[in-house]
């Protein structure tokens, strides 16, 4: 449930195609085997955003999610996304970091509550 994807890059919003945000919402749903019509996912470009020391284009991603993280799980992710963000939007794999947390129910509302299971 639940899958939230943050994803903060120093490359303009004008260079982002408007069908970026969907075709990260349908990976991400798709690697992490969840429906998409739960996922939440928010693109922000113009970050000032340095990497390594350079402005070349750079990306910072947050994936939040109840269940299936972990260790193999979470390289099927990086490469869904990494791929996406390079193809899509110029970002190379090896200048953005992806950062997973495995988050419970009752530390997420919706709904006027929470999504923890009664």
């Amino acid at each position: 449930r639940m899958p939230i994807v943050l994803i903060e890059t120093n490359v303009p919003e004008a260079n982002i195609p408007s069908t970026f945000v969907n075709d990260i919402s349908a990976g991400v749903a798709a690697s992490l085997g969840k429906s998409e019509d739960i996922c939440l996912i928010s693109v922000r470009g113009g970050a000032n955003l340095i990497f390594g020391g350079s402005n070349d284009p750079a990306a910072f991603v947050k994936v939040m999610s109840i269940g299936r993280l972990g260790v193999e799980e979470n390289k099927r992710h990086s490469q869904v996304i990494s791929k996406l963000l390079e193809d899509r939007i110029g970002v190379s794999a090896t200048r953005m970091y992806i950062q997973f947390s495995d988050v419970v129910g009752k530390d997420i509302g919706h709904n006027y509550t929470t999504i923890a299971k009664p």
